[in-house]
Formats: C-alpha cells, structure tokens, sequence
C-alpha cells in the first residue's frame, strides 16, 4: 500500500492569494492569518502574492489570472458572503463557490479555499479569528499540504523519483486553537 500525505513546509513553492474587498474587515482578519502561517511555515514574502479584488464574484477570475501568469503553485481564495434578506446570497454564494472549483479543475491548479458563506456577522466574525479559528490560518495550511501532494503525485506521473513527505514536527497542526485543520 501506497500512502501520500502532504507536508505543511512551504520550501520554494509560491502562493497566491486572491481576497475580495467586500466585507474586508472580515476578509483583512482572514488574509492576516493567512500569511502568518505561510510565512511561519517557511514562505518568504517574495514568494506570497496577493490579489485585492472587488467582490466575491471576481474571486475565481483572478484565481485563474494567477495560474496564466504562472506565479504560483497554489492559490488560496479568501471571501466573506453575508446572507442579507434576498436570494443574492444564494446566488454569490453558490457562483463563487462554483467558479473557483471550475478554475482549479480546469488550469490544475490547487485552490485552498477560505471561503465564508455565513448568516450573519457575528458568525463571520467568529470563524475569522474569535471562537471558530481562522479560516484563513486552516486556507493556507490546506494550501501548503495540497501543494506538498500535487508535487508528489506529479512527480509520480513524470517518472521521478517518489517523494516522500511527512509532517513536519516544528510546525503542527497545533497552530489552529489546537484543532487539526484537515
């Protein structure tokens, strides 16, 4: 048997970081985390690119952007949707959501995903820092261990060498209010 599992060390991989603005006392908190952990995990500023755009629905456009510019071997998307009192949010929610699987299936690249899709504010603002974690910190440590698999499993299908990774013990899980992020 075969196992794989994703290393949470950030090496010379580079990151990009799409955020929308709306909502952006919500989305600051979740592109905060975000790089604090990237960067605790080893990722150097040069290698973080970040990607301030209007809203929600522009997330997934730019998400691809990056992936054309060949900037970056992992995109985390970061977002904030409130329900209001309309069927909006269904719909913002539901496109968003949509768009960026569709760009990760379609360029290959992986998308980590700090999306809230939330009822109110106060659950916004617990899942950006307060009771539920960061959403943003659990992106970028998803985004370093889909990095770390898609590198193995690539390198698999091109013949290298198997590359074998494990957790890092300097840099655990433990990061997220004890909580593991997978």
């Amino acid at each position: 048997m075969t196992v794989h599992q994703g290393s949470i060390l950030a090496g010379n991989k580079k990151f990009g970081i799409v955020v929308s603005r709306f909502n952006d006392y919500i989305t600051s908190r979740l592109l905060e985390g975000a790089v604090t952990t990237l960067k605790k995990a080893g990722a150097p500023e040069k290698n973080i690119k970040i990607l301030w755009v209007p809203g929600a629905l522009e997330v997934a456009f730019f998400c691809k952007k990056l992936k054309a510019q060949k900037h970056c071997d992992v995109v985390i998307a970061l977002s904030c949707v409130i329900r209001g009192g309309t069927y909006h949010f269904e719909c913002v929610s539901n496109e968003l959501t949509r768009g960026v699987n569709q760009v990760a299936l379609e360029t290959g690249t992986p998308i980590a995903t700090g999306i809230l899709t939330v009822d109110n504010l106060e659950q916004a603002i617990d899942r950006a820092g307060l009771k539920h974690g960061n959403k943003g910190e659990q992106a970028a440590l998803a985004a370093l261990e889909i990095a770390s698999l898609n590198d193995q499993l690539s390198a698999k299908t091109q013949g290298h060498k198997k590359v074998r990774s494990g957790r890092n013990k300097s840099f655990s899980h433990r990061v997220i209010k004890g909580k593991n992020a997978s």
